[in-house]
């Protein structure tokens, strides 16, 4: 033991982003202190999570329950390995989104500019709320404060995608809001099912009473959290929604949507097959899902003439590659699984702002009004470069290594439909670097389609360094990649004998 206190750090990456969001809305007419408040939320937000990370290696899960009451009645806030993994990735995406957002603010001069790029007054709050909602889903050891923390996400992404009230992000706002509905409908429907059977909604309590119910009882339960789940995380066929919703919204937005919000539904996927529903019960079901979530997403990817309906699909198909390691069931492949979503977190959150770059470069992030970046813009070149190869898994890039550390997973469970998904996951990588190298060609390599002096514009350095600084934290886990692999590794094992969990919600027993 080290003598340090980690538990009372346990709460506060939720406490932090909700207290700021409160200053930042008492501060709304004073936009740089407003700026200068959310910024210094979320940089203590990473610092936390950071050392949340530190005292969850080295102590185990740690676990307080709020407001002092019993853990069997109050809710339990639990971080391990794999909570605090993901509060470091999120509270950095969302950091580096939010500078981003602020460069592109300051750099909004005309009127109109401000209106449809330009963050609103609103922005940062929400913003701040989003960043709370994330936390709590990521610690929350109670089901019911689980889909609180979804509402919170719900109400927050309406505001962030119909920002401006434009007519398309209205649409896609509402598209949104109707789809999210239906799963936590699904979600609290599950929920009360659940509390019926077992009489709790706390996780660690209710892993130890579901292992009592009849076989039929737990598949029905189980069924109906993975499809509200599946739902959140964009999983085939219940992805429609995804691709027609995000392109609309300003890129900063489009960029922390696209990196975190399909996350938390497969955070919450592997959260509950490993703590509830232990086994390989749904384990067929899992792979041909996918399977399919990534074919059908790589193939509505290479058909897009547009740079943000074709990263949308993307996101879509490497969904797939997520819940392949759930699937296989190990510990390798949940391990793999975890080091992709940190991964892909990060990359795919850098691509929607290096296309923001774009967009505000060239006017356009139609392919086939671009053309000749890497001769006018090679900065813009290098920034999308190096993410992009990230994301087709070339090597030596993380992208490669989770890729292999799932193939690899999935060869050691040598079943045909496990050798099947691997076959898959090859042909999506190759269709994404396909889909990537298209956008390189037509872009960036072809002539300039208008003279190279009509429609470009200047790209605010307070835009690209978030932009730089995230291409870099990409780069920053393959360098780190043996030591993240090391922690998932240990997170993967931790989830799988669900005991560490368990006990650090009930120390000394479950009643």
């Amino acid at each position: 033991m080290t003598g340090i206190d980690w538990d009372i750090l346990v709460p506060l990456p939720v406490v932090l982003a909700l207290a700021g969001a409160g200053v930042a809305v008492v501060v709304t007419g004073r936009i740089r202190l407003q700026r200068a408040v959310s910024v210094v939320t979320l940089s203590l937000v990473l610092v936390v999570a950071l050392a949340l990370l530190v005292g969850a290696d080295r102590e185990g899960p740690l676990s307080v329950t709020v407001g002092g009451w019993p853990a069997r009645m109050g809710v339990v806030l639990i971080v391990d390995r794999l909570a605090a993994l993901m509060l470091v990735v999120s509270a950095t995406v969302t950091l580096g989104v939010l500078l981003y957002s602020i460069g592109q603010g300051a750099a909004s001069t005309d009127e109109e500019r401000a209106d449809e790029q330009a963050p609103l007054p609103i922005f940062h709050p929400t913003m701040l709320v989003l960043s709370a909602g994330v936390s709590n889903t990521f610690i929350t050891g109670d089901l019911f404060n689980l889909y609180v923390g979804f509402e919170i996400l719900l109400a927050s992404s309406f505001v962030l995608l119909t920002l401006g009230g434009s007519a398309p992000r209205i649409r896609a706002g509402i598209s949104y809001v109707v789809v999210s509905l239906l799963a936590s409908v699904i979600l609290l429907s599950a929920i009360a099912m659940l509390y019926a059977a077992t009489g709790t909604v706390n996780m660690a309590q209710m892993a130890e009473r579901l292992d009592a119910l009849p076989e039929g009882t737990r598949l029905v339960l189980q069924l109906m959290l993975l499809v509200a789940f599946a739902v959140k995380a964009a999983v085939f066929p219940m992805f429609g929604w995804l691709p027609d919703s995000y392109p609309t919204a300003p890129a900063p937005v489009t960029a922390v949507f696209a990196g975190l919000l399909t996350k938390v539904g497969v955070y919450s996927i592997m959260r509950t097959q490993t703590l509830l529903f232990p086994g390989d019960q749904l384990t067929e079901l899992l792979m041909w899902a996918a399977l399919a979530t990534m074919l059908v997403g790589i193939l509505g990817a290479v058909a897009q003439d547009d740079i943000k309906r074709m990263l949308s699909f993307t996101l879509v198909s490497h969904i797939g590659f997520m819940l392949f390691g759930v699937a296989v069931g190990t510990a390798a492949g949940i391990s793999a699984a975890i080091f992709y979503v940190a991964h892909h977190i990060t990359v795919q959150t850098t691509l929607f702002l290096v296309i923001g770059l774009i967009e505000r470069y060239g006017g356009t992030t139609s392919l086939t009004r671009l053309g000749g970046l890497a001769k006018l813009a090679p900065v813009l070149a290098v920034l999308f470069f190096l993410p992009a190869m990230n994301l087709a898994g070339i090597p030596p890039f993380s992208g490669f290594l989770g890729k292999a550390g799932l193939l690899q997973a999935g060869a050691e469970q040598a079943t045909w439909l496990a050798y099947l998904l691997i076959a898959g996951s090859v042909l999506t990588s190759l269709l994404t670097l396909y889909a990537i190298a298209r956008v390189w060609s037509r872009a960036f390599w072809q002539p300039p389609i208008e003279p190279a002096t009509e429609g470009l514009e200047r790209v605010p350095r307070g835009m690209t360094l978030p932009a730089a600084a995230l291409v870099a934290v990409g780069l920053a886990i393959t360098v780190v990649a043996g030591p993240l692999f090391a922690v998932t590794d240990r997170a993967a094992a931790d989830m799988l004998e669900r005991a560490p969990y368990i006990d650090a919600v009930f120390p000394g027993g479950v009643p």
